[in-house]
């Protein structure tokens, strides 16, 4: 399923244009961005929209799901995970439970941000994660 929000596009450049789209419930609820009223993205400008013209933007939910599940699980589940990685490394090398418990966690805690990062990046350039103006709704605003 998709969600589709509504914006003014402020720019354009080559197929991009930036958009400036009121925050709609999961955004409020998420807090992610700053800002509590719009929020400014980058979506592909498939229906040829210009500056000041109104648009219907759509970013697909399954995206939406997959970034919040990685960006917010993943660690927390990393950092378990190491931890009971060196709890039970501990018993094998005969060393402190819970110093080793310390740093798996924080080991693959560390990990699980580098790949947040890296997974971020590579959304950015992946024009699939990308929202897409799929309609332009009024003529330019600013005429």
């Amino acid at each position: 399923m998709n969600k589709q929000q509504e914006g003014i596009v402020l720019e354009v450049t080559g197929n991009v244009a930036k958009v400036k789209a009121s925050r709609h419930s999961d955004c409020e609820n998420c807090g992610a961005c700053p800002g509590n009223t719009a929020i400014v993205v980058e979506a592909l400008n498939k229906a040829g929209a210009k500056p000041g013209q109104s648009v219907a933007i759509e970013i697909r939910e399954v995206n939406m799901l997959k970034a919040a599940f990685i960006v917010y699980m993943a660690p927390l589940l990393a950092a378990f995970a190491g931890a009971l990685a060196g709890y039970y490394a501990a018993n094998y090398t005969g060393t402190d439970n819970l110093l080793t418990s310390i740093a798996g966690g924080m080991g693959l805690f560390a990990l699980s941000v580098w790949y947040v990062r890296y997974f971020d990046h590579r959304a950015r350039t992946d024009e699939r994660m990308r929202p897409v103006i799929v309609a332009i709704l009024s003529g330019n605003r600013h005429s």
